[in-house]
C-alpha cells in the first residue's frame, strides 16, 4: 500500500503562461462527466484567456475526481481523453490527479471510482449541507494498492473484459425496459380510447350512456372543448367533456417562512412526494395549517395529485392518495383533483397516467428556465374522454390486469439492473485486493516501481530547491534597500523554518499569474499557520504583493523571470 500523493500528483499545476490566449482548448464543465461509467465530453471548447483563471486545469491522461455532493456520491470520474488544443480545464469542483510514471491511469481511475472508495470518502467530506467536498489533504493520504505495472495493465484488462460483458447484459435489460415502458404506455392509451372494452360493449348495449352520467354529476351549463372538431372519435356511449366537469380542483397552499412554525403543525406532500401512481413518504415535511387552512387543504382518500411544476417529461405525473398519510395537506406545486360522485377516481387516474406519456401535459404547461407548469387553469380546460359508469369500472379492471403484469416485469427488471451493479462492484473489490488475475513471479517487485517513483520525486525536489531559496534570500536582501523614506524598519530575519515556507510559496508562485490562498495552500499543503508566517514576510520583503481582501485576495510574485524583483507602486 502507498498514498495516493505517492502515486500521483493530486491538484498539480499546469504552466498556464505559455498557452497562448486566443488558442481554443477543451471545456469540461461538471454535466460532461457521467455518472459511475467513466464517460466524459472533451469536445466543447472555450479561448484559453477565458478560462484561465477560475477553472481547473487538466491534460491527456490525468484523472478527474468530483470532489463535491452529490457528485462524488454518484461516481463522476473519467480518465482525460486527448484534448483539443493540447491541455483542458473545467468545473473548480473537480480534483485532479496525475499518475506518476509506472502507474496506468485507469489503474488509478477504477480505484478511486469504486464504490467502497467513495463511501469512505463520503464519510471524511466537510463543509455545509449540500456543499460538502472531499478536501485534498484526505485525498493526498489515502491509501491505494501498489502493484508491479505489468500486473496494473493486466488487471485493468480483465476488469474491462468482465465489465464489457456486463455493459452488454445491461444494455439489454434497457432494450427491454423501454419496450415495457411503450407496452405501459400502450395499454393505457388503448384503455381511454375503449379499445380495452369493444366485446364488453357489445355484450352491454343497455348501459347508460356518458351524457346522461354527466348530467347526474352536476346540473350545469357546460363550456365548449378546445379544438373539438380534432378531437378523435370515441365509441358511440361515450362523450368528450372538460376535466373541469368532473370534479373539484385546486391549487396546493404555498410555502411560507410564517408557517415553519406554530400550533398547528401538520404534515404535507410536495411534488417531491409523488410519483406515477405512487405516493413516497420517504421524506415528509411539516408546516402549520390552522383550522381554516386544514379544511381548505386537507387531503381525503381518492384525491388525486398531479406535478403541476415538474421538468417537461414529467410535468402532470398522478398518483390517488390513500390515506397513507393521515391528516396531510399538499402544497401548490401539486394539483388536486376531487371526482364529483358518483363518478369514482380510479378511470381518471388512468386517464391522467395515459396523458403524461403521450405527452399531453406536457404541450399544456409553460416552461420557465428548465421547470415546466401545468396551471390549475390550463389542467381545467383539458379534454377528458367520458364512458358510461359501468364501463369504468370494466376498463379500470381490464388494465390494471395488464398494467400488473408489465410492473412485475419491471420490478425484475430493477433487480437484474441492481444485480449487475453488485457484480460490477464485486469485480473492482476482487482486482484490488489482488484475485482478479494471477500474478507474474517474473514481473518488476512493486517496490521497486515504489522506489523509482520517490526517487524521481526527490531529484524533481532537488533540482528545484536551490533556485526558490535564492529567489527567497534575494528579495529579503533587497527589500530594506528599496524602502521609502519614512517606512518602518523591516521585520527580523525569520527563522529557518519562516525561511523555508516563504521560499516554498515564493517558488511556487509564477511571474505574472495571480492566486488564491486556497491555490497555494492545497497545492504544498501548508498549514493555515504557516501560509500566515510565510505570506507575511514574502510581503514585507516586497516579493509578493496582494490585491484584494479577505476571500477576495489574490497574491502575485514581483520577481521577474530573470530573478530580480522590480519596485512596485506602493510597496518595497
Amino acid at each position: 500500500m502507498a498514498a495516493i500523493e505517492d502515486v500521483a500528483e493530486v491538484n498539480p499545476r499546469i504552466e498556464k503562461s505559455v498557452i497562448a490566449d486566443d488558442l481554443p482548448v477543451s471545456f469540461v464543465p461538471m454535466p460532461a462527466v457521467g455518472a459511475g461509467d467513466g464517460s466524459i465530453v472533451v469536445s466543447e471548447t472555450r479561448p484559453a484567456r477565458e478560462v484561465k483563471k477560475g477553472f481547473t486545469a487538466f491534460q491527456t491522461g490525468d484523472v478527474l475526481f468530483a470532489k463535491i455532493t452529490p457528485c462524488m456520491e454518484n461516481g463522476k470520474m473519467a480518465v482525460v481523453p486527448e484534448l483539443i488544443g493540447g491541455c483542458g480545464f473545467g468545473s473548480t469542483e473537480f480534483h485532479v490527479l496525475r499518475p506518476r510514471p509506472g502507474i496506468a491511469a485507469k489503474f488509478l481511475y477504477y480505484f478511486v471510482s469504486s464504490r467502497a472508495f467513495r463511501a469512505a470518502a463520503e464519510r471524511e467530506m466537510t463543509g455545509a449541507v449540500g456543499q460538502k467536498r472531499v478536501p485534498t489533504a484526505y485525498l493526498r493520504r489515502c491509501g491505494i494498492p501498489v502493484v508491479p505495472e505489468a500486473q496494473q495493465n493486466r488487471i485493468v484488462a480483465e476488469i474491462e473484459k468482465q465489465f464489457s460483458r456486463l455493459d452488454e447484459a445491461v444494455a439489454n435489460l434497457k432494450r427491454v425496459q423501454a419496450n415495457l415502458k411503450r407496452y405501459k404506455a400502450a395499454v393505457l392509451k388503448a384503455a381511454v380510447e375503449g379499445k380495452l372494452t369493444e366485446e364488453w360493449r357489445k355484450q352491454h348495449p343497455d348501459v347508460e350512456p356518458a351524457d346522461r352520467l354527466l348530467e347526474r354529476i352536476g346540473d350545469y351549463a357546460l363550456r365548449p372543448l378546445r379544438d373539438e372538431a380534432r378531437l378523435p372519435d370515441l365509441p358511440e356511449t361515450w362523450t368528450w367533456v372538460r376535466i373541469e366537469d368532473l370534479g373539484k380542483i385546486q391549487l396546493g397552499r404555498q410555502r411560507s417562512p410564517k408557517y415553519h412554525s406554530g400550533p398547528h403543525m401538520r404534515p404535507y406532500l410536495r411534488v417531491q412526494n409523488v410519483f406515477e401512481d405512487r405516493i413516497d413518504l420517504g421524506d415528509v415535511m411539516e408546516m402549520d395549517f390552522p383550522p381554516s387552512d386544514f379544511e381548505k387543504y386537507r387531503l381525503e382518500p381518492g384525491d388525486i395529485l398531479l406535478n403541476e411544476g415538474q421538468s417537461p417529461e414529467l410535468l402532470g405525473r398522478p398518483a390517488m392518495y390513500r390515506g397513507e398519510l393521515p391528516g396531510a395537506c399538499f402544497t401548490n406545486t401539486l394539483i388536486r383533483f376531487r371526482a364529483q360522485p358518483p363518478l369514482t377516481p380510479e378511470f381518471p387516474l388512468l386517464v391522467f397516467r395515459a396523458y403524461l406519456r403521450s405527452g399531453r401535459f406536457q404541450r399544456e404547461g409553460t416552461i420557465t428556465t428548465n421547470i415546466a407548469h401545468l396551471s390549475a387553469g390550463r389542467f381545467s380546460s383539458i379534454e377528458f374522454p367520458l364512458p358510461p359508469l359501468a364501463e369504468q369500472a370494466e376498463i379500470v379492471k381490464a388494465a390494471q390486469r395488464q398494467l400488473s403484469v408489465l410492473e412485475a416485469l419491471e420490478e425484475e427488471l430493477c433487480r437484474g439492473f441492481k444485480r449487475a451493479d453488485r457484480l460490477r462492484q464485486s469485480i473492482l473489490q476482487k482486482a484490488f485486493s489482488g484475485h482478479l488475475v494471477p500474478q507474474d513471479p517474473n514481473d518488476e517487485p512493486a517496490s521497486v516501481l515504489l522506489e523509482r517513483i520517490r526517487a524521481e520525486r526527490a531529484k524533481g525536489r532537488a533540482g528545484l530547491a536551490p533556485s526558490r531559496k535564492a529567489e527567497a534570500v534575494k528579495a529579503r536582501r533587497e527589500a530594506p534597500k528599496k524602502e521609502p523614506a519614512g517606512q518602518a524598519p523591516p521585520r527580523a530575519r525569520p527563522t529557518d523554518g519562516d525561511a523555508s515556507v516563504a521560499a516554498a510559496i515564493l517558488g511556487f508562485l509564477q511571474p505574472g499569474q495571480e492566486y488564491s490562498r486556497a491555490d497555494v495552500v492545497d497545492a504544498l499543503g501548508l498549514t493555515v499557520g504557516q501560509w500566515n508566517v510565510g505570506i507575511r514576510e514574502l510581503k514585507e520583503s516586497g516579493a509578493v504583493v496582494q490585491t484584494g481582501e479577505r476571500r477576495g485576495a489574490r497574491y502575485r510574485s514581483t520577481t521577474s523571470r530573470d530573478g530580480s524583483t522590480p519596485r512596485t507602486p506602493g510597496g518595497h
